[in-house]
C-alpha cells in the first residue's frame, strides 16, 4: 500500500468526498481541507507529498495560496490546481508560480489518476532556502519596508540599503529583482578595480547586487563610479548595501563623496530583528519548517515557552544567527518539543543575552490604596502600548498578551477610549 499522502483542498464538500474515496481506493493517504486556512494547518502538520488545490475558494483563492507557499519557501511538494471555471490564463499563471499541472472540472478519473501518478513520480520539490520579504514578519516596521520596496520596485534607479549586519539586505534586493531576469552577485569586488564593466553583460536587463560597499578600497570605489555611468546602457539595476556609516566615511575621506552622493539618492533602511521583535517567533517557525523540508534537521516543534524566550533575546547578528540557533536547537534537542530551557542553553553558546526591556517611572503614589494604585498603573501601562503600536489594537493585544475582546473589556473598565492614532483618551 502506498505511503504517499495527498492533501485535497476544495470548498465543495461533494468534490472533497468524491476525491477522498477515489484516492483512498487507490491506496493513498488522504486529508481534506475546505478552505485555505485549513490547508495551511494541514500543510504544516502532515507535510503532504501532493496537494490538489481548487482555484475558486471563498476565503483565499488557490492562486493566492500557491503564491504564498512559493514566496515563503513552503512549496516543497507538487501542487495540481483544479477549477470548474478553468481558463488558459489561470493555468499559465499557476504553472508560472510553480504548480505541477492543472485539472479542469469535472475531472475524469483517468486524467486524475494519471496526473497524480506523474506528480508523485516527480518527487518532492527542493525548497527555496532562506526567507523572503513575505515571511519577514507583520510588524509595522516590516509592513512599511514592504510598502517602500513596492513603491520603488519598477524604477531602475540604483538603491542603497543600510542597516545592521544580517538584517536582510539580500532578501530586500531579491524582492526588487524582476522574475526571469539575470541576477548577478559577485563573491568578491576585485573586478571593480581591474575591470569595472566585467559583470554588465551577464547582468543585462537584470540586477547587480553588491552586499557591502563600505569595505571597498579606493580603487574599487573609483571603479564603481565608472560602473554607474554604464548601467543605463545595459539596463542593469544596481542594488548596494552597507552596514558602515557611509555619511561619516564620506566626510572624513574614507569613502568617495561623489560616489556616496550618487548612490544615496534612493536609500532605504532595513530594520533589525530588535525593531520587530514580535515577529521573531513566526520567523523562527518559518526557518524551522524550511530546515525540516530540506531534510537538514529532524522534525521538531518549537513550544510556546521556546518562542517566548527567543522573542525576548537580543539578536546582534540578526537573521543568520537566528537561523543558526534554530538549526542547532533542532539538531541537539533531546526531544521533539524544543523548550525554553533548550533555547537558554543554546543562547549561552551563541553569547545571546535577554533584550533590555522598556522601563519607566510610572508616577503612582505608594500611599494610595492598592486597588487605586493598580488601576493607575494599568491605565499608564495600556496607554504606553497603545501609543507604541500607533493605535493598532491587534498589535496591542499581541504585545500585552490578551485576547482582543478581553483587551477592550479591560480598557472600558479603565475608562480608556483608544483612538485610531494611539492618542491618550480616557474617561477622566
Amino acid at each position: 500500500m502506498s505511503a504517499n499522502q495527498i492533501l485535497v483542498v476544495d470548498d465543495e464538500v461533494g468534490i472533497r468526498e468524491l476525491l477522498f474515496e477515489i484516492l483512498r481506493d487507490e491506496g493513498y493517504g488522504v486529508r481534506l481541507a475546505e478552505n485555505a486556512q485549513t490547508a495551511r494547518t494541514a500543510r504544516k502538520e502532515m507535510r503532504p507529498d501532493l496537494v490538489l488545490l481548487d482555484i475558486w475558494m471563498p476565503d483565499t483563492d488557490g492562486i493566492t495560496l500557491l503564491k504564498e507557499w512559493a514566496g515563503s519557501g513552503l512549496l516543497t511538494m507538487p501542487v495540481v490546481m483544479m477549477s470548474g471555471h478553468g481558463t488558459i490564463d489561470s493555468a499559465v499563471e499557476a504553472t508560472r508560480i510553480g504548480a505541477f499541472d492543472f485539472l479542469e472540472k469535472p475531472i475524469s478519473l483517468p486524467k486524475l489518476l494519471a496526473t497524480v501518478g506523474k506528480a508523485l513520480a516527480g518527487g518532492r520539490v527542493l525548497p527555496k532556502s532562506g526567507l523572503t520579504i513575505v515571511n519577514m514578519g507583520r510588524a509595522r516596521a516590516v509592513q512599511e519596508l514592504r510598502q517602500r520596496l513596492e513603491q520603488v520596485s519598477r524604477l531602475r534607479t540604483p538603491v542603497l540599503f543600510v542597516g545592521e549586519p544580517g538584517c536582510g539586505f539580500e532578501i530586500c534586493a531579491r524582492h526588487l529583482h524582476l522574475a526571469n531576469a539575470p541576477w548577478v552577485a559577485p563573491e568578491n569586488t576585485d573586478w571593480l578595480a581591474a575591470n569595472p564593466f566585467e559583470p554588465l553583460n551577464d547582468a543585462r536587463d537584470g540586477t547587480l547586487f553588491l552586499p557591502e560597499i563600505g569595505m571597498l578600497s579606493k580603487a574599487e570605489q573609483k571603479g564603481l563610479v565608472q560602473l554607474l555611468g554604464k548601467l543605463e546602457k545595459f539596463n542593469v539595476r544596481l542594488v548596494c548595501a552597507s552596514t558602515a556609516p557611509l555619511p561619516e566615511m564620506s566626510e572624513d575621506g574614507r569613502f568617495d563623496a561623489n560616489l556616496y552622493n550618487q548612490l544615496s539618492g534612493l536609500t532605504i533602511r532595513v530594520p533589525s530583528l530588535s525593531d520587530h521583535a514580535e515577529d521573531i517567533p513566526e520567523i523562527a517557525m518559518t526557518l524551522l519548517t524550511q530546515l525540516v523540508d530540506a531534510n537538514e534537521v529532524p522534525l521538531r516543534t518549537l513550544t510556546v515557552g521556546a518562542l517566548n524566550v527567543m522573542r525576548n533575546l537580543d539578536w546582534p547578528g540578526n537573521i543568520p544567527v537566528l537561523q543558526n540557533v534554530v538549526k542547532t536547537l533542532s539538531l541537539t534537542a533531546l526531544a521533539n518539543d524544543i523548550t525554553g530551557d533548550d533555547v537558554n542553553r543554546v543562547a549561552r553558546e551563541f553569547s545571546l543575552a535577554p533584550r533590555e526591556q522598556a522601563t519607566t517611572e510610572v508616577g503612582v503614589s505608594l500611599d494610595m490604596p492598592l486597588r487605586d494604585a493598580r488601576e493607575q498603573f494599568e491605565k499608564q501601562y495600556f496607554l504606553h502600548h497603545i501609543r507604541r503600536e500607533d493605535g493598532n489594537m491587534s498589535r496591542v493585544a499581541d504585545r500585552v498578551g490578551l485576547e482582543r475582546t478581553h483587551l477592550y473589556r479591560k480598557l472600558k473598565q479603565l475608562g480608556i477610549r483608544p483612538s485610531g492614532k494611539g492618542e491618550d483618551s480616557t474617561g477622566d
